[in-house]
């Protein structure tokens, strides 16, 4: 008899399903098993920062040098937008708001006229420039006047 993966430590389970994954042999192992992210990034960390993916934290090493450079300032990370605020219907059902989330919001100083101008960054790949996406980029723009800008 063999030694149950649901028996180890989490820290041991995590990785005995990656060496799975990787040899492809994780059909089959049951419903607890967890699944690969949706599309397929690694998730990286700092410190205590944890992030979708390893672009997304490179992003932010590069705005952490521009804000210690004083090239930005005021950065944010994961800085929320509600498109559209929750409402109940005639029959009483909830509607939930839309929100926006983006990766990173930060000033900008505009060399032209000397004043910070706002900048909402999110780390895009094609596969998750989704409808959904662009939908509430389209609502962000015409609700606040922000254009998002996609690194």
């Amino acid at each position: 008899m063999g030694i149950r993966i649901k028996d180890l430590p989490l820290s041991a389970q995590a990785q005995a399903y990656a060496q799975l994954f990787a040899r492809g042999l994780a059909i089959g192992l049951g419903d607890d098993m967890p699944k690969p992210a949706k599309y397929h990034s690694e998730r990286d960390y700092r410190g205590k920062l944890k992030f979708a993916s390893r672009r997304e934290a490179a992003r932010y090493d590069e705005l952490m040098l521009l804000l210690g450079s004083g090239e930005i300032r005021n950065l944010k990370l994961q800085p929320q937008y509600t498109l559209q605020e929750s409402y109940i219907t005639t029959d009483g059902e909830r509607v939930r708001a839309i929100r926006y989330i983006a990766d990173y919001s930060y000033e900008r100083r505009d060399m032209s006229s000397g004043s910070w101008a706002l900048i909402i960054e999110d780390v895009k790949s094609p596969a998750t420039r989704t409808q959904k996406y662009i939908i509430k980029k389209k609502l962000l723009r015409e609700r606040f006047g922000i254009d998002i800008s996609e690194v």
